[in-house]
């Protein structure tokens, strides 16, 4: 097992994969981890106006431009991610398809009261996961100023608080469910432009919230496992692709909460934890070596320079022609940080990238490379060269020095923040919202939002639930998959099946017809594949089912219905037939068989009997059990 006590960036350790550590190595580097779980509701129309939700489109009939400020919080300060997303100068443009948003959604017209229908889902969830429901339900806005929506904050309100569920004989909390509007589709990000779809946005959806009580990267996708199919236990709430998202938060001892936003697959949270935790514990080892030196973030000045003329006949040839096209270049030296710049942080990932992220996302500077430093392993500029910025820059060839160039307002931004990042160094891991990237790393998406980002709704008053609404919410409530999965574990059906069932919207007809299969040939194993076969109907609810799955349980039990009869039902399933009518049933179907077989097979064996059976089968449609037709055709074949 690798040391996770220990970790010094200057010896170049290699960084452990996925599975080379257990628990232990997680509870010695004092991983936490929370999640923030989001999913559409199943409902007709939009939160807050009455347009359809559900509905996707691929063109559009007209687009807006807009730009975001920040606006100041109740409590008269500013978010610090609404002026890091200022400083962007992002131009936003929104492609409207006029049979999916209205006024509402461009903040032209106030919104309507909250769809009760998305409002009563929220609620039974919440009852669902064992929270506390509100008695008020209070409105509030919460600022996003990357565009996603174009009124520059989202309606939010919570539901339900102080729940928990079962994870591995220990119970995980959760601390809130919240209903909100869903967000815009991004269709392009560069440079100082970003354009959405605004079809998705305004949609209802939930969000639970968990207490970061995860301890290990595989606790984490199984808790977000679990309620992911709690909620879809409910049959009140959208599924494929993009109805289900969630955020990871992550966090060693030392460290700070890194928010990894949008994770689109459970299956990619374990590495993504993984190499978030590798991530803060390599910057907790640069801090530690900085403050060795004595580097502090008070002590880091700003030291940078204008060396377009130093380099406007660089051998580099981006370099070259970006100063040929007008670009100003500006160096940063780091005084301090010897060494540190190639310290890997996650896999294939060093930590120069952290300053590159900065550039790419503050100053819009995205044509890669976007930063290059004297000290990289990766050659940039030529020593010759090299020796000239450090002239400039007044240092030695051993200090990093930071290259950028672009627009003049552009990297001036970016120096800015190759400065700040720095001083973000000596102080440990900043508090940040990153993005999963294909190869389950993280980059810098934005500073992690605080409070100062939320504040009361005043176009709308509180919602009062009422004792009456919630006692007919409460009523009925489907079990969670947890309890659904023992119970069928109890009725002796295996750990596969029982997981699929239990998450599945059939279950309602399993938890109705198991009590009635008394002692006959159907047990609860076999009545669970038949209502998990994809060819066999699966209504939703009891409602949806008529009669046919009663008819289906009595012929089953009575002994006049064989399990093969089902798949062969034409509304209705066969009659199984009496013994001596199903043999000659067989024989005759036996002998046209042989008949048809072509001649090329050979007079005996397993594909000669396999080739028989498959004619035998769809010629006695289900009146003949299929393990004594095999038995006979084996008899006849020997």
């Amino acid at each position: 097992m690798n040391d996770v006590s220990r970790y010094d960036p200057l010896q170049g350790a290699p960084l452990p994969v996925l599975g080379a550590w257990g628990e232990d190595e997680y509870a010695s580097l004092g991983l936490m981890s929370g999640l923030e779980v989001h999913q559409q509701l199943l409902t007709a129309n939009k939160l807050f106006c009455r347009c359809p939700a559900g509905r996707y489109a691929t063109r559009h009939h007209a687009e807006i431009l807009r730009h975001m400020r920040p606006t100041l919080s109740e409590m008269g300060d500013y978010d610090g991610t609404a002026l890091m997303e200022f400083k962007t100068r992002k131009n936003i443009t929104y492609l409207l398809n006029d049979e999916t948003v209205c006024t509402y959604e461009m903040d032209d017209a106030p919104p309507f009261e909250m769809n009760p229908e998305a409002l009563d889902i929220a609620v039974r969830v919440s009852l669902m996961l064992g929270l506390q429901v509100v008695d008020e339900i209070h409105i509030a806005r919460k600022q996003y100023l990357d565009g996603s929506i174009p009124t520059g904050f989202q309606r939010t309100a919570i539901i339900g608080v102080q729940g928990a569920v079962p994870h591995r004989g220990r119970r995980i909390g959760i601390r809130q469910l919240s209903i909100e509007e869903d967000s815009c589709r991004e269709v392009s990000d560069r440079g100082h432009s970003r354009v959405y779809r605004t079809d998705r946005l305004g949609m209802p959806l939930i969000e639970t919230v968990t207490d970061p009580d995860m301890h290990t990267p595989w606790d984490v996708a199984a808790v977000c496992d679990a309620l992911r199919r709690l909620a879809r236990a409910s049959g009140l709430v959208r599924t494929g692709v993009g109805a289900a998202r969630q955020d990871v938060n992550v966090s060693i001892r030392g460290g700070s909460r890194v928010e990894i936003k949008g994770v689109p697959s459970i299956k990619r949270i374990p590495r993504l934890v993984h190499n978030e935790a590798l991530r803060q514990r390599s910057l907790l080892a640069i801090r530690d070596v900085l403050r060795e030196r004595g580097v502090t973030a008070a002590s880091l000045t700003d030291a940078s320079r204008d060396v377009t003329s130093v380099v406007h006949a660089a051998e580099g040839g981006y370099l070259r022609d970006a100063v040929a096209g007008g670009a100003r270049v500006v160096a940063v030296p780091l005084p301090g940080f010897e060494g540190l710049v190639s310290t890997p942080t996650q896999p294939h990932t060093r930590f120069l990238k952290e300053f590159s992220d900065r550039v790419r996302v503050v100053a819009c500077l995205d044509a890669m490379p976007n930063v290059i430093c004297s000290t990289s392993e990766v050659p940039t500029l030529s020593s010759a060269e090299w020796g000239r910025i450090e002239r400039a820059c007044g240092v030695g060839r051993d200090t990093p020095i930071m290259v950028v160039w672009g627009d003049e307002r552009d990297v001036c931004t970016a120096a800015g923040e190759i400065l700040l990042r720095a001083r973000e160094a000596c102080e440990g891991v900043p508090e940040e919202t990153r993005q999963a990237l294909d190869d389950d790393t993280t980059g810098f998406e934005r500073v992690l939002p605080g409070p100062s980002r939320m504040y009361p709704d005043t176009d709308l008053p509180p919602v009062v639930l009422g004792a009456e609404r919630l006692a007919r919410l409460a009523t009925d409530l489907p079990p969670p998959p947890w309890e659904r999965r023992e119970r069928l574990r109890r009725d002796g059906v295996g750990e596969d099946l029982a997981d699929r069932l239990a998450r599945h919207p059939a279950y309602a007809l399993y938890a109705h017809l198991q009590p009635r299969l008394g002692a006959g040939p159907l047990n609860a194993t076999g009545l669970a594949s038949l209502l998990l076969d994809r060819d066999l109907p699966r209504p939703s609810s009891l409602a949806a089912a008529g009669d046919w799955w009663e008819r289906v349980l009595d012929g089953l039990c009575a002994g006049r219905v064989l399990p093969e009869g089902i798949w062969w039902a034409d509304g209705e399933p066969a009659d199984a037939l009496p013994p001596a009518a199903a043999r000659a049933a067989f024989d005759a179907a036996f002998a046209a068989a042989v008949q048809e077989l072509p001649a090329v097979l050979p007079a005996d064996g397993g594909p000669r009997l396999r080739a028989i059976m498959g004619r035998v089968m769809p010629a006695l449609r289900g009146r003949v059990s299929g393990r004594q037709a095999a038995a006979w055709a084996e008899e006849a074949t020997s």
